[in-house]
């Protein structure tokens, strides 16, 4: 118990100030390997709770792809992020006023916060009985593939149509760009493509 209280304290820890060197970051690389490092210690967090399908799916969704991806788009454009700076003075008054209302909002409900007992367990959720001996990945897995799998695979059908629509959008043929033909090449005669004939070994 107390080494899963201390590698809680040591992930919180970490991943609070992580979350705080993105937005304290000047340089947008760095802000991108900070949130890289906030993400593996909130799936720490949610492993010491027993959430490892949570854990697995931050880890391989959001570090190994958005992240990742967000990186090289940072990497790879040339952004001017003095040019982008100058303006800041000029919203900083608006932008005050709504981190003021936030931050009065935040201290409200933290300070009318009350956990009552009696409420968190008439509203708790009762364990499925067949699957209350099995892991979490392995119930999330039953439920998935038998109870909800139409909403499962009608999910992953709006994404496939998203991802079509997105390469269909953004898909530009330019006729200065020379395309590969597989049907002419395939098609063409050899007669008018080869330039001599070459006896085996002697070379050209």
């Amino acid at each position: 118990m107390v080494v899963a209280s201390l590698f809680f304290y040591l992930f919180a820890t970490v991943t609070v100030a992580s979350a705080f060197m993105v937005i304290a970051s000047r340089n947008p690389v760095h802000s991108v390997l900070f949130l890289i490092l906030a993400f593996f210690n909130a799936a720490g967090l949610f492993m010491l709770t027993g959430a490892e399908f949570l854990a697995l799916i931050l880890i391989v969704v959001y570090v190994g792809a958005v992240a990742v991806l967000f990186l090289f788009v940072v990497m790879m454009l040339d952004v001017d992020f003095a040019e982008m700076r100058e303006g800041f003075l000029q919203y900083l008054p608006i932008g005050a006023l709504i981190g003021l209302v936030l931050a009065i909002e935040l201290i409200l409900v933290l300070g009318s916060f009350a956990i009552d007992t009696e409420t968190v367990a008439a509203t708790a959720v009762q364990p499925i009985p067949d699957l209350a001996e099995t892991s979490n990945i392995k119930a999330l897995g039953d439920l998935l593939y038998t109870k909800y799998i139409f909403f499962f695979q009608l999910s992953g059908l709006i994404l496939l149509v998203a991802m079509v629509g997105a390469i269909v959008l953004t898909l530009s043929h330019r006729p200065d760009v020379k395309r590969q033909n597989v049907a002419e090449q395939v098609a063409r005669d050899p007669n008018d493509v080869v330039l001599a004939s070459v006896k085996s070994g002697e070379g050209i």
